[in-house]
């Protein structure tokens, strides 16, 4: 097949696309097939254009339902992403690999899913340069830490003997500090029994997909929500299936029955923002009961709430039908590599003998440096002062953008509500200006139902996210305003 399509320059690609009437596979899936090995391969590269649906059906001579299936299949895997009004792309994430030769045939997940970064954004980003105001979400303060609890911390990890079979639940010592840590920063009633200690909330969520899904299984994913669980779901062999969400969380009502794992962020929505109320994470619980599925619930930022009181986890409303994840990434850096997963006892021993069997684990030094920051009240004093330095950061981007502000209860991150026409422009002149933006359209599954921008505040100082605010609020039109 030789398409021809582009924005403003015409470009002609050569793919050997061709659909096989006669073969028992569904149309739509041929062609998703052709057009993954494609980007596999490199034929298709990353940001390149592709035709319209309208288009991609007329040049297969299909129907345009079977062109649209195939790129719902494959948004949903996270090889495409839209642009609102301008068309479908390849995503800047789907970088050629090469598929296993040999594909295991009575246990197609054991095969290690690629890992996911620990960023919701952008799977790989270079440092801004100078000069720029950085207010892409997904990167914490890496600044603010105590160096010499720092350094006292490492000393203590010098002093551990290695280990030459290491634990796949974590060391004992760490799990019974994260236990504790969750009791008072969550109200989270959980022993050390309950914990593995993970390298982060990709990682915990890729041991669970590992565990519990497959082909034949489908995985419920917030939509707009989180890319790096779509992917983690579909490369484990599951079908993903986008839940939509409104300003306070996932919409319990459009969940389906057949879901075996739903993933949900309740204490801070990304990247709408909303906190899921008590009434809906019962609803919630009750649907997890009824239909047999599992809740895992990201916690991710949960530490830092700012002006409301703490909502109870979902684990411990129900610690038999949700799986609890928590990362270090966002109160001390992703660099740090930790994380936790808080599960029934029975599926954390599942997790664990997958866990051996892909021969994933945490490192033995950083858990203990961990330890010692937990074990001296240094990480508890850290997130106090992160708490304080975050909540004055937040009161900024409130003070020059309030009416537009959704989302400010918690986190490191808002939503700045905009018309989809608005967006596109505004990020290209604020980015002329230095400021770095994100917006909420690679956010989602298919054709992107918010718009505006998810404005991340962990990672510029509060001068540089005031400067970067009135940026924005400059280059509002007129009649948003």
């Amino acid at each position: 097949m030789r398409a021809i399509w582009g924005d403003h320059l015409r470009v002609t690609i050569d793919l050997p696309l061709a659909v096989d009437r006669e073969c028992p596979v569904p149309l739509a899936v041929q062609v998703a097939d052709q057009l993954r090995e494609a980007m596999r391969t490199g034929r298709l590269r990353a940001g390149e254009r592709l035709p319209s649906t309208r288009a991609l059906a007329a040049l297969l001579r299909v129907s345009r339902t079977v062109a649209t299936d195939a790129y719902q299949q494959l948004y949903a895997e996270g090889w495409l992403d839209g642009r609102h009004g301008s068309g479908t792309y390849v995503a800047d994430e789907a970088l050629p690999y090469e598929q296993p030769t040999e594909q295991p045939t009575e246990q197609p997940t054991e095969r290690p899913a690629e890992k996911p970064a620990e960023a919701r954004g952008s799977a790989r980003r270079e440092p801004p340069p100078p000069g720029t105001v950085d207010l892409r979400a997904g990167r914490p303060w890496v600044f603010g830490y105590d160096t010499a609890a720092w350094r006292r911390a490492w000393r203590s990890a010098g002093d551990l003997a290695l280990n030459a079979f290491p634990d796949p639940y974590g060391h004992p010592e760490l799990r019974e500090l994260l236990a504790d840590h969750l009791r008072r920063a969550r109200a989270v009633p959980v022993g050390a029994g309950n914990v593995m200690v993970t390298r982060g909330t990709g990682n915990g969520l890729d041991l669970i997909a590992a565990t519990l899904l497959g082909p034949g299984t489908r995985a419920g994913v917030e939509e707009p929500g989180w890319r790096a669980a779509r992917r983690i779901f579909a490369l484990r062999g599951a079908e993903v299936v986008p839940c939509p969400v409104d300003e306070q969380g996932v919409i319990v009502d459009a969940l389906p029955d057949d879901l075996r794992v739903l993933y949900t962020t309740p204490a801070h929505q990304f990247p709408v923002g909303g906190r899921l109320p008590i009434p809906r994470r019962e609803k919630l619980l009750a649907w997890a009961r009824r239909t047999g599925a599992i809740v895992v619930e990201d916690d991710y930022d949960a530490e830092f709430r700012y002006d409301v009181a703490p909502l109870p986890a979902l684990y411990g409303l129900d610690p038999g039908r949700v799986v609890l994840l928590g990362t270090l990434s966002k109160s001390l850096g992703p660099d740090v590599g930790l994380g936790w997963l808080v599960a029934p006892a029975g599926l954390l021993d599942a997790v664990a003998e997958r866990r051996t069997h892909l021969a994933d684990r945490t490192s033995g030094p950083v858990q203990r440096a961990v330890a010692t920051l937990l074990e001296r009240g240094d990480l508890d004093r850290h997130l106090r002062r992160m708490r304080l330095e975050y909540a004055r950061r937040r009161e900024a981007i409130v003070e020059v953008l309030g009416p537009y502000v959704r989302g400010d209860t918690a986190g490191l991150h808002v939503m700045v509500t905009l018309p989809a026409d608005v967006v596109p422009g505004l990020v290209r002149r604020a980015g002329e200006r230095g400021v770095l933006l994100d917006t909420a359209e690679p956010h989602h599954i298919g054709p992107p139902r918010v718009h505006g921008l998810v404005l991340g505040y962990g990672s510029a100082s509060r001068a540089d996210v005031r400067r970067g605010c009135a940026v924005i609020r400059e280059l509002i039109p007129p009649a948003e305003a």
